[in-house]
Parts: structure tokens; sequence; C-alpha cells
């Protein structure tokens, strides 16, 4: 027997390459194994996704500072964690696609809009959701790495740091999320604005676990930070809008206003 990974000869009895590590598999996939790897994957508690949800609440620093310093195997890395938020996400597009769509206005509600430009700026939010969502990493990074500690961490790190931040907000606000669809579609847009507020307080409260300022430097740098941050993202947001006019996806028509 050999090593499906890297061809190394395998004893009968081994269950994971002494040289690769990968584990060794020896049934086809059926639905029951396959789901048992999944669970193992990323809900078994030795493989610490329980532990990295838990302890972003209560010592973030840890799995951060523990991930970007070379600690890997403690906390679940946050290329994993990220995946499970994006797959919790694409179920909440689905569900709103399939049975929410005519429920949800995701421009606001007004009543002086283009119902062609509504229909267009719907079916982009759909479209491009996992997009839009990545687009929040740098956003969220620039100010916090110009602000907070250019140190102690560089931008890179600080991408780790808002992925790892991202993400949990995708799976702490999913049930949240599907929990709206199922009592009031209505007002899930409503319901994402206070959601991501506190997402930029939370995210103000692992920063300053990471740098640990004071309360006098933490208000002053957190007041710009929140400026910086829905500055760059209106920039970044018409930057987008132009680029979609210039590609034709959307025209000065469709922004103006019913009579």
């Amino acid at each position: 027997m050999e090593c499906k990974n890297c061809h190394t000869n395998l004893r009968t009895d081994y269950s994971y390459c002494p040289n690769c590590g990968a584990k060794v598999i020896r049934n086809r996939i059926t639905l029951k194994n396959l789901s048992f790897d999944i669970f193992e994957r990323y809900f078994n508690l030795d493989n610490s996704f329980f532990k990295t949800f838990l302890h972003l609440f209560s010592k973030p620093e840890e799995v951060l500072s523990g991930y970007i310093s070379g600690t890997r195997k403690k906390y679940l890395n946050p290329i994993s964690y990220l995946g499970i938020a994006l797959t919790l996400s694409g179920i909440t597009v689905f569900l709103i696609k399939k049975f929410y769509a005519s429920n949800i206005d995701f421009t606001g509600g007004s009543n002086n809009m283009n119902p062609e430009f509504a229909e267009k700026y719907s079916e982009f939010v759909f479209d491009y959701s996992s997009f839009m969502f990545l687009i929040y990493f740098p956003v969220l990074a620039l100010p916090a790495y110009l602000l907070f500690n250019k140190i102690k961490y560089n931008f890179s790190e600080y991408i780790v740091v808002f992925i790892y931040i991202m993400a949990h907000y995708s799976i702490v606000t999913f049930p949240i999320g599907i929990s709206t669809l199922i009592i009031n579609p209505d007002y899930y847009v409503e319901m994402s604005k206070p959601l991501l507020g506190a997402t930029l307080l939370y995210s103000i409260y692992v920063l300053q676990r990471l740098n640990r300022f004071s309360i006098k430097n933490l208000l002053w740098k957190s007041v710009i930070y929140l400026f910086l941050v829905i500055t760059i993202f209106f920039v970044t947001i018409m930057g987008i809008m132009l680029l979609l006019m210039l590609t034709g996806v959307f025209n000065l028509n469709d922004f103006a206003p019913i009579k």
C-alpha cells in the first residue's frame, strides 16, 4: 500500500502517512463517510472550529496574534474559517433568490427609484455578494494599519485580522439572518444595518485587544477609524458604480427618479 499523496510505501496498519502526514483513505466515498469527514474537519473540538469561534469573542488576540506569529494548529486558519462563512453566506443568498426575492428591497425602499435600476441593482447584489464581502477586508484593514500599529502588524497581517473578523461576523449573523427571513423577510435589509454597526464596534474591540492602547488614545483612534472606514467604503462603492457604468451594466438613465 502506498500514500496517494506522496507515494511513500506504507504499512497496512498505518492511519496516517509518516512522510507527509496525510490521512490514509481506505474506503470509497459514501454519504456517511463524507458527512463524517466534513464534521470532523470543521466541527470537531480537536480541529478547533468551536474553540476559534468562542475565543474570537473572549480572547481574539490569542487567535489572531497566534496565527500571525506562527501558531497554526491551535485554531482554525483564516481561509478555512472564511470558507465556512462563505458557505453559510451562499446558503442565505440561495434562500433569498429562491423564496424571498420579492420581499427584499436592497435599494432602501425609495418610492422615487427607477424600477429598472432597482431590478438591476438587486441582481448585482445577488450575483456579486461574495465579491462585495471580500471588499470589506482591505477597506477595514487599511485604516487599521494607518492608525493602530504599523510596527507590530503590517498591512497583510491586518488583512488576516479582518478575514477572521468578517468571517466571524458572517457565521454569527447567519442564524439571525435566516430567522429574519422566516419571520419577517421585509425587515432583512434593515436588520443588517445594526449588525454591520455592531461589527465595526467589534472590530475596534479586537484592535484594542491586539494593541492595548490607553482609553484616551483608543477613543480618538476609534473616531478617526470609523470616519476613514466610511469614507473609503463610500469611495470604493462609487468607483465600482463608475466601473459598472463604463462597462454598460448601468447607465445614467437608470439613476433618473420616476416621475
